[in-house]
């Protein structure tokens, strides 16, 4: 029985690794060195999976395309015992700046297209989103580019900053102690 199921969003392929868009799987992919799991391809749920927790805590990399995650997310809510309110869907945020980290319960997709594809397929906003700030190039047109750049040197020194920060609250949203992360990502 899964308690909780983090969810990082991402592009599949090696062209993509490390972009903005790509933050989400990139820092589940690394926090799981943590805990030396081992991912294993599941195309049921057009994904790679894992399990921590003894079991309890469900790892999903989407094997689609970020504009498509709510494919996967949700397989996962009809094959396992999860509801949407135990989903924690780690993304790119626009509206922070880099390396920030906010942990938002329910609410809208804020013009982000994997957001708006889970809420569209499993028909519901109450999830959660652990929001990481890749800033905003400026202007709209440029979204499209910038989120698939990669980061300039200063910047992965704040994503770097921003990985210690997730890695060391990693185990209080394990626990659901939301509230407190909550207090320690949004009091600065």
């Amino acid at each position: 029985m899964y308690k909780l199921c983090f969810v990082g969003l991402g592009n599949p392929g090696s062209k993509y690794q490390n972009t903005r868009h790509n933050i989400g799987k990139d820092f589940l992919k690394k926090i799981s060195i943590e805990y030396s799991l081992k991912f294993s391809k599941k195309i049921k749920f057009e994904a790679e999976i894992s399990e921590s927790h003894s079991g309890n805590i469900l790892w999903v990399i989407p094997d689609n395309y970020v504009n498509q995650s709510g494919r996967t997310v949700s397989k996962i809510l009809k094959s396992t015992n999860l509801t949407s309110e135990n989903i924690i869907v780690i993304h790119d945020d626009l509206d922070l700046k880099v390396g920030d980290l906010r942990l938002k319960e329910n609410g809208g997709h804020g013009g982000h297209n994997g957001l708006r594809d889970i809420i569209e397929k499993i028909n519901s906003k109450d999830f959660y989103r652990l929001r990481v700030g890749i800033d905003h190039p400026g202007k709209k047109e440029d979204v499209t580019n910038w989120v698939l750049n990669k980061f300039t040197p200063d910047e992965k020194k704040s994503i770097s900053n921003a990985f210690k920060e997730f890695s060391n609250i990693f185990e209080l949203i394990c626990l659901n102690k939301i509230s407190e992360v909550q207090k320690i990502l949004h009091t600065k």
